[in-house]
């Protein structure tokens, strides 16, 4: 009965530590680091760069929303980058789902929309499920500590996806003016909306 007892209490701590390795990161959790091919066909690591942090989108070449959000992000890059926060996209989409979210679509739109940020392709989806992105665009604010990365924002870009004008939480800009002010973030997450990623079918 012991070594029942045992057994139980042994597979329920390790379910348990599944279950939490799976969990989508959070503010204060470090953040996994990937290895990604880009449009430009190269391989693209967080843990290589030497920047400060990094703006993580997940994103689409096609959903609406991200559409709309698509010069937000380009100016998000345009401003941080060259403060150490450069923008990296992230496209998880399934392309047998989403056929406009290929590989081959993905370099066609970044040729063509000239973007100086990094497209990578998440082509298993493993870097999405990881982080616990659900939709496009959703957004990862990360800060180099100690030579790890860490979760300081995650969620929506701002709060007016239809208005760049009119939003008046700009969420990614304002948590990362604060790190560079060495400051807290002010507002660590916020739902993100967008379309829902494309998943594989089973």
């Amino acid at each position: 009965m012991k070594k029942t007892a045992s057994f139980l209490l042994i597979s329920a701590l390790v379910l348990s530590r599944v279950a939490m390795a799976g969990e989508p990161v959070k503010p204060g959790d470090f953040a996994p680091d990937f290895s990604l091919k880009s449009v430009k066909g190269e391989t693209v690591s967080l843990s290589a760069g030497e920047t400060k942090g990094y703006i993580v989108v997940f994103y689409s070449n096609v959903c609406p929303m991200a559409v709309k959000y698509e010069q937000r992000i380009v100016e998000l890059n345009n401003e941080f980058a060259p403060k150490g926060y450069p923008v990296v996209a992230v496209n998880s989409n399934d392309k047998d789902v989403a056929p406009g979210d290929s590989y081959d679509e993905m370099k066609k739109l970044a040729k063509k929309k000239g973007y100086k940020f990094e497209y990578v392709y998440d082509e298993t989806q493993e870097v999405a499920r990881k982080y616990g992105a659900t939709n496009t665009p959703h957004v990862y604010v990360l800060s180099r500590n100690d030579g790890q990365l860490k979760v300081e924002y995650a969620g929506a870009v701002d709060n007016n996806p239809d208005d760049a004008a009119k939003a008046d939480k700009k969420y990614v800009a304002d948590a990362v003016n604060a790190l560079l002010s060495g400051k807290s973030v002010p507002v660590t997450n916020s739902k993100a909306v967008g379309c829902a990623i494309k998943w594989k079918k089973a």
